[in-house]
């Protein structure tokens, strides 16, 4: 068993190494589409470990994952700031089209990357914590699960 792990790690690595030092060498736009890969495989292998593990069909990590991508887009959305189309500093883009005059109260902390990054992870475990105490109190079983 040793014997054949030792080759496979050093296969890994090497090819660990040579993905690691394409980053350095690679256009943005490579690295952007690499790492929204990366994002894509994290969620269906969630999905796949619920479903083949559990043999839950889950419908639910699409809304988490939709929630935590949304906290991202508010706070990149607070980044581009006066370079926007509408070069308003305060606002961002859709807000001002929208005709809104001041930024809404749950925005303010997503100038800051912790906040944003806190936020993407905790609204979507609150609300998931949420649909399964309901679910699991109510001693649903089966598919419906």
């Amino acid at each position: 068993m040793k014997t054949a792990l030792t080759p496979a790690l050093l296969v890994g690595g090497a090819l660990l190494l040579a993905v690691l030092n394409l980053t350095d060498h690679a256009p943005t736009y490579l690295v952007a589409l690499g790492g929204k890969y990366l994002c894509y495989a994290m969620l269906a292998l969630a999905v796949d470990l619920v479903w083949g593990f559990a043999g839950i069909l889950t419908l639910g990590h699409a809304a988490f994952f939709a929630l935590g991508g949304y906290a991202m887009g508010m706070y990149l959305m607070r980044q581009i700031g006066a370079r926007g189309v509408y070069a308003n500093p305060i606002l961002p883009d859709f807000m001002v089209f929208l005709n809104w005059k001041y930024l809404p109260w749950y925005w303010h902390g997503f100038d800051f990357f912790p906040f944003a990054l806190v936020m993407a992870m905790l609204v979507p475990a609150l609300l998931a914590f949420v649909f399964g105490y309901l679910a699991f109190r109510s001693r649903v079983t089966g598919v419906y699960l």
